[in-house]
């Protein structure tokens, strides 16, 4: 009897914790912000800043939050405050050395010892023809470049200048020895900044909802001014259309009320074929839902889900692993798994579908 009533409190607890977790999902954030005043708008951007405190390369100011509300007792007067550091500063008396300095020097002075050649020092010391010494003395760079490479010094230049003055009886390095520790010249080809993204939300949201056949891809990656509300309706709009293959929300801001749209959508749609929600603030619980709505989708061949705002934790990996096992039509599947259990299934699930769908060709 105290099993069954542990078991039926555990199971009204959950329903509980359910039923409060689904009054938040409809919840319209925007709304919310555009409500808030200029002082609780201060305020929440002040509980919200991220510090490193351990970062010794940041300055103290972007280390720690500012404290320093106390309005000033008086105007600032910088010749008063150096005129009062200086008085404070003649006022302190100076420590008194316990033993006085007096300039003698005590001990032994220190001679350094004769430093003893080793024999390899002295066989490399070797005393040339005069000839040679004027020779070698008078030798420019270039010159001198090219005798390092008859004797074998293969090591103070490239492969190039090397081979080029054993081959060739004239000297072929003109800007000399000191040319070998120069890097070799790359041209420095200048990547300009990928474009905005300029796609009209409006019309295509309204292309979806009329099922255009021409519409095959959607992508509104990186478009952070997209309210939540239109991200939910685009995603209820999906329910309806047979056209759309490709469908990218990544960088939008989508949270967990688009993702539980999203899933919903997934049990119903039949023609996407690739989703892209990464770099978003999905949390476990969203992320759940889309998860169970892929177990039962049979057209979604390509799924990235990394890069959310916070770690969706090791259960949901499991999740996604169990979900992969159970999906026969997944070939691609975006996201970086931090536990080597789940990595492995997720591995060995995509690997299967991949053969059988090789298999299916031939």
């Amino acid at each position: 009897a105290a099993t069954v009533t542990a078991t039926a409190a555990a199971t009204v607890t959950a329903t509980m914790q359910e039923q409060n977790r689904e009054k938040y999902l409809d919840i319209d954030e925007d709304q919310i912000l555009r409500q808030l005043s200029e002082n609780e708008l201060e305020q929440l951007d002040y509980e919200l800043s991220e510090m490193d405190p351990e970062n010794e390369l940041l300055p103290a100011g972007h280390r720690q939050r500012d404290q320093t509300h106390k309005s000033a007792s008086a105007p600032y007067d910088r010749e008063q405050l150096l005129e009062f550091l200086e008085k404070e500063a003649l006022g302190v008396e100076e420590r008194q050395d316990l033993i006085p300095f007096t300039g003698e020097k005590r001990g032994k002075s220190f001679v350094p010892r004769e430093r003893v050649l080793t024999q390899f020092e002295k066989d490399a010391a070797v005393i040339l023809e005069p000839e040679l010494e004027e020779a070698l003395a008078n030798a420019s760079d270039a010159e001198m470049c090219d005798i390092a490479a008859i004797l074998g010094m293969y090591k103070l230049m490239s492969n190039k200048q090397y081979y080029d003055a054993i081959g060739s009886g004239g000297i072929m390095n003109k800007e000399g020895i000191n040319s070998v520790v120069q890097p070799d010249a790359y041209e420095c080809k200048p990547f300009p900044d990928e474009p905005p993204n300029e796609t009209d939300v409006d019309d295509t949201l309204k292309r979806i909802k009329d099922n255009e056949s021409g519409l095959l891809e959607v992508n509104l990656n990186n478009m952070q001014d997209i309210p939540v509300s239109t991200l939910k309706e685009l995603a209820e709009a999906m329910k309806q259309n047979g056209h759309v293959a490709r469908l990218s929300l990544a960088a939008t801001r989508s949270n967990d009320p688009v993702a539980h749209a999203v899933a919903s959508m997934l049990e119903v749609n039949t023609s996407l074929k690739s989703l892209n929600i990464e770099s978003n603030f999905i949390s476990g619980a969203g992320m759940t839902a889309i998860l169970k709505a892929m177990k039962r989708n049979t057209s979604i061949t390509e799924l990235k889900i990394d890069n959310q705002r916070q770690q969706l934790g090791d259960g949901v990996e499991m999740q996604m692993a169990a979900m992969l096992e159970l999906n026969a039509n997944i070939l691609r599947f975006g996201y970086h798994f931090r536990q080597q259990g789940p990595r492995a299934r997720a591995a060995a699930a995509v690997t299967r579908n991949s053969d059988r769908l090789r298999q299916q060709r031939r």
